[in-house]
């Protein structure tokens, strides 16, 4: 067996066990797409692991500089991160994105706490929107113009994410509610560490941060038409069925301290009714997209980034959307 034929078969059975969400939607990937996005995805939990899983905090920064070094050619690559490269290189995907994944994931090796929403979105940015980017190339995307949608597919996804996950990150000394609004609210990420934040005013942040996800899942939205028809379907699927988990703690009111909330086997299923109707109605002609810079207006100049987000001064104009990972956001976002 190939090196490469054994990291794709060792990135199967890391998906198999991980990312229950993606089953289901990678069901409507070819062999080929679906062995590509897994290499992808052990990749994304290989750099996550080793802060979550380090004996200490200098031991996880060391490791993660070791997989930087790898992917920069100033160190021998193991298989996986090899094999992930050459994938990168072979779709036109820049190592840099993958190195804004290391540094996003290197700032969850110690206590976090976001100032704001600028802080927030460069966060998810690094954790989930360069996941976006990496899955173009799987996915058989080369419009260079689709790279903002993809991006704001895995933002949307990773502030569902956070929403869903306040307590569980909390007792591991991780706030990613921006301390701006908890102050607006009357509460502060140290009531979150201590258990006795206001479970109201939490509630609060965590449905405004569900319309901000709301606001990227429609511009993730526009954006699926980049992605060739073949692979669509199952960027949709996930799309919806990640995006019913806030439709869970919209029920809850925002309680995201009720407990996790989970989207049922059945709920799935006609989130991908509703991912297949849209997915019918994709395949007639339609304009080009035209992305809203105001969505990235902290994150002009990133890689991906839209390139018009520096000229935004505006702050995007608040609305209430209806409902809308890429595929993954965080190694650990699973339904």
């Amino acid at each position: 067996m190939s090196v490469r034929a054994q990291v794709i078969a060792e990135s199967r059975e890391v998906l198999a066990a991980h990312a229950r969400t993606f089953q289901l939607a990678g069901r409507f990937l070819g062999p080929a797409r679906r062995d590509e996005a897994a290499v992808v995805y052990a990749f994304c939990r290989l750099v996550d692991d080793l802060v979550d899983e380090a004996r200490d905090l200098a031991s996880g920064s060391a490791a993660l500089a070791e997989v930087e070094a790898e992917l920069r050619g100033r160190a021998p690559a193991r298989p996986l991160v090899a094999v992930f490269a050459e994938l990168m290189d072979e779709y036109g995907v820049a190592r840099a994105v993958a190195l804004e994944l290391i540094a996003g994931v290197r700032s969850d090796s110690g206590p976090v706490a976001l100032a704001d929403d600028a802080a927030l979105l460069r966060y998810c940015y690094q954790v989930a929107g360069t996941v976006g980017l990496m899955m173009c190339g799987v996915l058989g995307v080369r419009d260079p113009v689709a790279a903002p949608f993809a991006l704001d597919l895995g933002v949307a996804m990773q502030l569902t994410n956070i929403c869903r996950d306040v307590a569980e990150d909390a007792r591991r000394g991780r706030v990613y509610l921006p301390a701006s609004r908890l102050a607006r609210s009357g509460s502060a990420p140290t009531d979150l560490h201590g258990g006795d934040a206001p479970r109201p005013a939490i509630a609060g942040v965590v449905l405004d941060l569900l319309e901000l996800a709301d606001r990227h899942y429609a511009s993730a939205d526009l954006g699926m038409r980049f992605i060739p028809w073949r692979s669509r379907l199952a960027i949709l699927v996930a799309a919806r069925v990640y995006r019913a988990i806030g439709l869970v703690l919209r029920r809850r009111g925002g309680d995201a301290m009720a407990g996790r909330a989970v989207v049922s086997t059945l709920e799935k299923l006609g989130w991908s009714g509703v991912a297949l109707a849209r997915f019918t109605l994709g395949l007639l002609p339609g304009p080009t997209p035209t992305h809203d810079p105001a969505l990235h207006r902290w994150l002009a100049g990133l890689p991906g980034a839209d390139p018009n987000a520096g000229k935004s001064v505006d702050p995007p104009r608040k609305r209430r959307t209806g409902a809308l990972r890429l595929i993954f956001s965080r190694s650990n976002a699973t339904a």
